[in-house]
C-alpha cells in the first residue's frame, strides 16, 4: 500500500519541485501543466486488469511506449510545448522507477 500511494504523491511533488527550478516565474502554472500531463494515464483503462501494482506500465500501455516517449521529448525543443514534454518525460520516468522496484 505504500508504494503506490508514494507513487500518486511524487507524480505531484516531482513535477513541483521541477516548475520550481527550472520555470521560477511561472512556476505554479507550469507545475499545474506538468500535473494535467497525467491525464495520459487514462491509457490503462485500455489494460487487463486495470490495476496491477506489479506491471510495469512502459512498453505496455499505448502513450506509454518507446516510440511515444521519443515524441515526448522531441516536445522539449518546441518552445511552447516544451512544459508538456517535460511534464511527461518526468511521468514516464516515474513510471520507470515503478518497474525497477
Amino acid at each position: 500500500m505504500f508504494f503506490p500511494l508514494l507513487h500518486l504523491v511524487l507524480h505531484g511533488v516531482i513535477p513541483g519541485i521541477t516548475a520550481r527550478l527550472a520555470f521560477p516565474k511561472i512556476w505554479l502554472k507550469a507545475w499545474l501543466i506538468m500535473v494535467l500531463t497525467m491525464i495520459i494515464d487514462l491509457d490503462h483503462l485500455l489494460a487487463s486488469p486495470v490495476y496491477d501494482p506489479d506491471r510495469c506500465g512502459i512498453n505496455l500501455h499505448p502513450l506509454h511506449t518507446y516510440p511515444a516517449i521519443g515524441a515526448y521529448f522531441l516536445l522539449l525543443f518546441v518552445p511552447k510545448l516544451r512544459i508538456i514534454g517535460l511534464g511527461l518525460l518526468l511521468h514516464m520516468g516515474l513510471d520507470l522507477v515503478d518497474c525497477m522496484v
